[in-house]
């Protein structure tokens, strides 16, 4: 993307989050790795009268398995984290969620917004407010239940006891002390009670797997009993292949809290592309977690709601043309959402 539109998608997306003059903007990078991002963000924020400042830090020395989360690079620098308290905004284009450093600079007042993806994705997944309204109506729904049911063609049948842990939302930007958002996105989502998550998962072709990045090519069977996965298999009849690779990389991290149940939701852009990963494969997948209708549950750390599994071991799985109640309320049938409020104004 041409600089100078990059400039100004970074502009609007620091309006959209209430950046303003006397304020100080923080752009943190790692490595090599998009500096193009932090001189849009920091030509962004000066045009808002803001005080900006470019943080890079080493690139990582070793990485464990595909995608370890909770790693932030900060971990020995504790002045490097002090900074970072003391700014209004930081936008992250190094991906600190799940680190302890990330909810120490929110417990601090700051506002924190991820931005990781492609440009050409961030400029057409632009956060809107009417977006915000929507994504805000069904997290308010969402808190109210008591109990998450997933039911699917395949085979899937699941019951989340809800009430433990918050209701999260994202919509892609941050106006609000202390909030963390990434963009682009737009769901919401919450997490089952630690041993209270129980029933079966059945993955099917066009499911997606992240961070493999990968959709699902054979049936996934999984089993889950209070709030853990007990088995995972192949279909029946078939190769065997996905079942065997996610198995693999959860194994790879020798740690049991990899087969826990983490966040759980749904996806409420109308804009983002289930066929994404085919048009922006250097990303790390928010288009897929996005994408309407869309019904997601997570594997691994729930240190993001308050939980105490913080592995570093973490899946997000999108799902396709699933049904979800809230205590017995279809709200999600078969990939679309029952709730006019929670519709773009296309399909009320």
């Amino acid at each position: 993307m041409d600089q100078n539109l990059f400039n100004d998608i970074c502009l609007r997306q620091l309006r959209l989050s209430g950046v303003h003059d006397g304020e100080t903007v923080v752009v943190l990078t790692r490595g090599g790795e998009r500096a193009e991002y932090a001189d849009a963000f920091l030509w962004a924020a000066q045009q808002l009268g803001a005080a900006a400042f470019h943080m890079r830090l080493p690139p990582p020395a070793s990485a464990s398995g595909a995608w370890a989360v909770g790693d932030s690079g900060l971990g020995n620098i504790p002045r490097a984290v002090e900074a970072l308290k003391g700014v209004d905004m930081v936008v992250d284009c190094t991906f600190l969620l799940f680190s302890k450093e990330q909810f120490a600079i929110q417990d601090a007042g700051v506002r924190i917004l991820t931005a990781v993806e492609p440009p050409e994705l961030l400029a057409r997944l632009m956060p809107t407010t009417e977006l915000r309204e929507r994504v805000e109506i069904g997290a308010e729904l969402l808190s109210k239940a008591s109990t998450m049911r997933i039911t699917s063609p395949g085979g899937t049948d699941v019951t989340y006891k809800l009430g433990m842990y918050p209701t999260m939302s994202e919509y892609g930007y941050t106006d609000t002390p202390g909030r963390w958002d990434h963009w682009p996105a737009a769901f919401v989502f919450t997490g089952g009670a630690d041993d209270g998550v129980d029933g079966k998962i059945v993955l099917s072709p066009g499911d997606v797997l992240l961070p493999f990045n990968t959709y699902v090519q054979t049936p996934v069977e999984i089993s889950i009993e209070e709030g853990f996965i007990r088995d995972i298999r192949g279909g029946a009849g078939t190769s065997g292949l996905d079942a065997d690779l996610l198995s693999s990389y959860i194994e790879s991290f020798d740690d049991p809290r990899g087969y826990g149940m983490s966040h759980v939701g749904w996806g409420l852009d109308e804009r983002a592309h289930w066929h994404g990963l085919t048009q922006f494969p250097g990303g790390m997948g928010m288009e897929l977690r996005s994408f309407y209708g869309n019904v997601m549950f997570s594997i691994g750390p729930n240190n993001e709601l308050g939980g105490p599994n913080d592995t570093a071991c973490h899946f997000d799985i999108p799902m396709r043309g699933n049904s979800l109640y809230l205590d017995d309320e279809l709200i999600v049938d078969a990939g679309e959402l029952t709730v006019p409020e929670m519709r773009p104004v296309g399909r009320r």
